[in-house]
């Protein structure tokens, strides 16, 4: 069966890459992630999304665009069901889902679903609902428990391993706390 796997960043896709290839899954990588700031940063996660690819021998599409106008235009007015971040969640499987539609992949899947730092119900309904309206299965793994181990193996692999979920609000909120927290 043949799967695109939408990856935030190379670490975070090194366990899911093996959990699904273990069990019997024909993987291509996709990486679409606008919503991450600065532009350092994005070249920086796209090249180690690139090396872990190489590393790996997995095959992926990348979508190399950058643009931070349109995602924090969305962002900054995001309602409804996780704010901000179910946006941003939406926005990047919503594609996922359509590239794999559109090059006949039977189904798509995330690596977000190995944080145990992100918003793993809001990303899992996101894909429920993406699935019905883009009429393209969606595979659900909670990856979660392979945490440890991905970390072990993009370590070993020597990626880059970022400090912050990617957006310019968490890279806000990961300083804030540390300036919060010794006043």
């Amino acid at each position: 069966m043949r799967l695109l796997l939408h990856i935030c960043c190379g670490p975070c896709a090194a366990f899911p890459l093996k959990h699904l290839r273990d069990s019997g899954y024909e993987i291509t990588g996709y990486f679409y992630n606008p919503n991450i700031h600065p532009y350092k940063e994005f070249t920086r996660r796209l090249e180690t999304a690139k090396e872990f690819a190489l590393k790996m021998n997995l095959e992926m599409i990348v979508d190399d665009r950058y643009t931070l106008e349109e995602f924090l235009n969305h962002a900054l007015s995001a309602s409804g069901a996780g704010g901000r971040c179910g946006m941003c969640y939406e926005s990047r499987l919503r594609q996922t889902a359509r590239i794999a539609k559109a090059n006949k992949f039977d189904c798509f899947s995330t690596s977000l679903l190995v944080s145990p730092y992100q918003k793993h119900e809001l990303i899992k309904d996101a894909c429920e609902k993406i699935s019905k309206e883009e009429d393209i299965a969606f595979l659900y793994v909670d990856f979660r428990s392979g945490w440890t181990e991905g970390v072990t193996i993009s370590k070993e692999l020597e990626l880059y391993r970022q400090p912050y979920c990617g957006c310019i609000f968490s890279e806000r909120d990961r300083y804030h706390k540390i300036r919060k927290e010794s006043m």
